[in-house]
């Protein structure tokens, strides 16, 4: 809000108390009126006196105009001189006793100063006041010290606003079908990091429904008449990655506190994803092993440090599953393709090839996305090994992590 500026008849030295006058909604209208009118004819006197917003106080607005008013009671006027520095020079128009020499914007203001001064002789006449230093401003304005300290802290104000716009930002919801990017992006890493574990122990980082049915199967195996009791190599993999997998989705309930579609949180979440791929990276680099398998009797891991490698991947994915999942697009979860296919052939506009259809297109990549993480990830492993494709990986969810933050907000 602007501040008001009033013209002050002459105040006395002795401090006469000020009987405060309350105003009607006329009369603040009238003091906002004078206000804009002066601005406009800087000429028209030598300074003005700034006076607290009336919204800031009470609902009479008293509160600022008094406590102003009341710093200039402590004005010893025999003792100013204009030819200070610091001096600010006011002029105040008089008025009859009757009040009828002002206009109608400055009728209260001159009854206001008529009742804090009753003792006045001189009419029609003028007054110079001249302010102490501590009062004076560059802006030739007038206001309490408690003022001028808060103007001073503006710059420290400035920052921290910029740190609440930053918060808002973070927190905000990403609107889903504008975040392809991303999106599209862990589709490629679920196949991505499926093809090293498959090729590696034949189990799935991110499908779980295969590594469900495989351990139905080790357990029917006791029934076989063989009595082998054996809990195969293969198939504690698969245990250990359908744990590891619910413990990352677990991890999610945390989204659901920050709020699932906030960039904050899906930031976040990737780059706890990020982590957990560099994990990975590192323990199965430790390890040494190999990163194909010769056949499938034959897995190429089989350390603890593998074990490692796998929990933290499928983990991984378990987290990127239900992060999608809570987003609600045509992605789904991004990590399980079974539906998407089926709701991709069963699109009714599955044949409008003319035409751009988002709820068709976005399954088809999401499929495609999927197939050239895994033909990808698995080109770069017989080139480079598990633990480089990993880090590969991990880069890549960072970039993911980026991308979060700049997604647009959903719009309301």
């Amino acid at each position: 809000m602007p501040f008001l500026h009033q013209r002050t008849s002459s105040l006395k030295a002795e401090g006469i108390p000020l009987t405060p006058l309350r105003r009607s909604s006329y009369q603040r209208k009238a003091l906002k009126k004078a206000a804009r009118r002066r601005q406009r004819s800087s000429s028209a006197y030598s300074a003005r006196l700034s006076v607290f917003d009336l919204d800031d106080h009470d609902e009479n607005g008293d509160e600022g105009f008094d406590e102003l008013l009341g710093h200039l009671d402590e004005v010893d006027l025999e003792d100013l001189s204009d030819d200070e520095p610091h001096s600010r020079t006011y002029h105040a128009q008089e008025h009859d006793e009757d009040g009828n020499a002002l206009d109608d914007d400055d009728e209260f203001v001159g009854r206001y100063l008529q009742r804090r001064d009753p003792y006045r002789t001189e009419v029609g006449t003028s007054t110079s006041i001249s302010l102490p230093k501590r009062y004076s401003m560059a802006s030739q304005s007038v206001l309490p010290t408690s003022v001028v300290d808060e103007a001073g802290s503006m710059s420290s104000s400035t920052n921290q606003s910029s740190l609440e716009r930053w918060k808002t930002h973070l927190y905000q919801d990403v609107d889903g079908e504008q975040s392809t990017f991303p999106l599209v992006a862990w589709c490629f890493m679920t196949g991505f990091i499926n093809s090293i574990t498959t090729s590696a122990v034949f189990v799935w980082a991110a499908f779980q429904t295969g590594n469900t049915i495989q351990l139905s199967l080790a357990l029917a195996r006791l029934f076989d008449g063989t009595h082998n009791y054996t809990f195969q190599l293969s198939d504690r993999f698969a245990l250990c990655s359908i744990l590891s997998f619910l413990g990352g989705a677990f991890i999610g309930r945390v989204g659901d506190k920050m709020g699932a579609k906030t960039r904050a949180w899906l930031a976040l979440g990737s780059f706890i994803q990020t982590l957990f791929t560099m994990v990975a990276a590192i323990a199965i680099w430790k390890s040494g092993e190999p990163s194909v398998a010769v056949e499938r009797g034959e897995i190429a891991w089989g350390s603890a440090l593998s074990f490692v490698c796998v929990g933290f991947m499928s983990a991984s994915m378990g987290l990127q599953g239900i992060m999608g999942k809570r987003i609600n697009t045509q992605f789904t979860t991004t990590v399980v393709l079974t539906t998407t296919w089926c709701e991709l052939v069963a699109e009714p506009t599955l044949f409008h090839v003319r035409r751009l259809v988002r709820t068709r297109d976005h399954k088809a990549i999401a499929i495609f996305a999927c197939f050239l993480g895994g033909f990808a990830g698995r080109a770069i492993l017989q080139a480079i090994g598990s633990a480089k494709t990993l880090g590969i990986g991990t880069v890549l969810r960072l970039l993911i992590t980026v991308s979060w933050v700049f997604m647009p907000a959903k719009k309301k």
